[in-house]
Formats: structure tokens, C-alpha cells, sequence
């Protein structure tokens, strides 16, 4: 798969250090959230180079602790490919994603994480509309 620089941001951005919003306090919870919200999600698998998978998911998992509009960030390992992980993610709106992607923090992981990775497989915007732990 060849990568452009717009698809890594994109891709990159939606996964690289938001798993730091999983470990900070919620902002709100599925039930705080105003009706008739839409709510933004991502799931997405990453390729880790050959052997650094381990290294990769722990860089995505240190992040920082204020990722305003994150009310849900997992990282998992894909149990069928050694140096595969899956990210899904659920933020309040589009908007506090795309703001996420210009902090600091956020851009310093991407420098970080950005030789780890081999490249990406499915990537898919989602709508949340119900489930546990958001």
C-alpha cells in the first residue's frame, strides 16, 4: 500500500495517541450526551513493521491525558496477524477529532510512532448510535 501524506495525518491522526482519552476521566457519559447528537467514530487496522507491534500499541497507549470529545479509545491486537492492531474510537463530534490531530502532544506521537508502522488495512468512518462503555 503506498502513502501519501494526507492519508497518513488522516490515518495516523485518528489513531496515534488518542488512547490517551480511554485512560483520562470521561468527559460525558452516553447519557450526559444531548439528544439528537451525532456522534463520530473510527475503527481502523494498523500494520506494524515485522516484530513491532508491542512497540507500536505502546506508543498509541502513553498519549496525554486531555483529549477533549474522546469518550472512547481502544487498542487491540489482532489475534489472526502478529503485527496487526485494530483502533476504534468515539468522540462527541467530528470536529473535537479534527482539533485533537493539532496538539502538541498528539503531533509529537505521530513523529514517534510514524517508523513503526508498515502501513494500514480497513479504515471506516462510523456513526455511533448505542453500546457499552461510551
Amino acid at each position: 500500500m503506498t502513502l501519501t501524506r494526507r492519508s497518513l495525518v488522516t490515518l495516523l491522526g485518528g489513531t496515534i495517541l488518542m488512547p490517551a482519552c480511554a485512560m483520562m476521566p470521561k468527559e460525558k457519559s452516553m447519557e450526559e450526551i444531548e439528544p439528537g447528537s451525532v456522534l463520530f467514530g473510527l475503527v481502523g487496522q494498523m500494520k506494524a513493521a515485522p516484530g513491532k507491534r508491542a512497540e507500536l500499541a505502546a506508543i498509541l497507549a502513553e498519549g496525554t491525558r486531555s483529549m477533549p470529545g474522546c469518550l472512547t479509545y481502544i487498542i487491540a491486537e489482532d489475534l489472526s496477524d502478529s503485527d496487526s492492531l485494530w483502533i476504534t474510537e468515539v468522540w462527541t463530534d467530528e470536529s473535537k477529532h479534527q482539533a485533537s490531530l493539532k496538539l502538541p502532544d498528539v503531533q509529537a506521537a505521530i513523529a514517534k510512532g510514524r517508523p513503526l508502522i508498515a502501513g494500514f488495512g480497513t479504515h471506516v468512518r462510523t456513526r455511533p448510535v448505542a453500546g457499552v462503555g461510551i
